[in-house]
């Protein structure tokens, strides 16, 4: 994330809250310049376009959820592996459900309107030349790595086919919080990826 001057700080973080919770296209650059209390003239010195800004609201909150989600599986992670195949393995799987836990807190916090990278994506443009949609994008290859290697530490077979699985559970829980349908949604992923987990011998 670039560095910011103070008043570009508060731009962005006022742009992150009216992004968020009113949409990227019913947000324009005055309200957000408003909500700042800078002119336009300062948020376009400082992002350069709307396009941009976008961009780093993405960036500052895919930032936000690596750090919440890596730490909070490293802090609530139980024994680490020490070669006994079967309790590395549940440990392994633990810290992989330990993700949805870590989901489920998010989603509380910062995700009642569903995931944010999702909603984004629906209202950019399809062309791949708005910076956003990289940003998008390298957040759910980030996430699908991650839960990858979680999953290959844990010597589960087949690691790729089932961190894919995993991701579509995380990212259909994410969605179906903001929209309450079905009602405890990321438990209810958490429970199938148990399944999908365990049940691999």
């Amino acid at each position: 994330m670039r560095e910011l001057t103070p008043a570009g700080r508060r731009i962005l973080d006022a742009a992150s809250t009216l992004f968020y919770d009113q949409g990227i296209h019913a947000v324009g650059v005055d309200a957000v310049a408003r909500a700042a209390g800078v002119t336009k003239k300062t948020l376009y010195d400082c992002f350069g376009s709307k396009d941009v800004l976008v961009a780093c609201y993405l960036q500052a909150r895919d930032e936000r959820w690596r750090e919440w989600l890596t730490s909070y599986v490293d802090q609530h992670a139980g024994r680490e592996p020490n070669g006994d195949r079967d309790l590395d393995r549940k440990a392994g799987v633990e810290r992989v459900l330990l993700t949805f836990d870590a989901l489920e807190q998010w989603a509380r916090r910062e995700n009642v309107r569903g995931c944010a990278f999702v909603n984004a994506l629906a209202e950019l443009p399809e062309n791949a030349d708005h910076p956003g949609r990289a940003v998008i994008l390298e957040q759910k290859r980030w996430l699908l790595g991650y839960l990858t290697d979680l999953v290959k530490a844990a010597g589960i077979r087949r690691p790729g086919t089932v961190a894919a699985g995993l991701l579509v559970l995380h990212e259909g829980a994410s969605v179906s919080f903001g929209t309450g349908v079905p009602t405890r949604a990321v438990a209810q992923a958490r429970r199938l990826a148990a399944l999908s987990l365990t049940g691999d011998d």
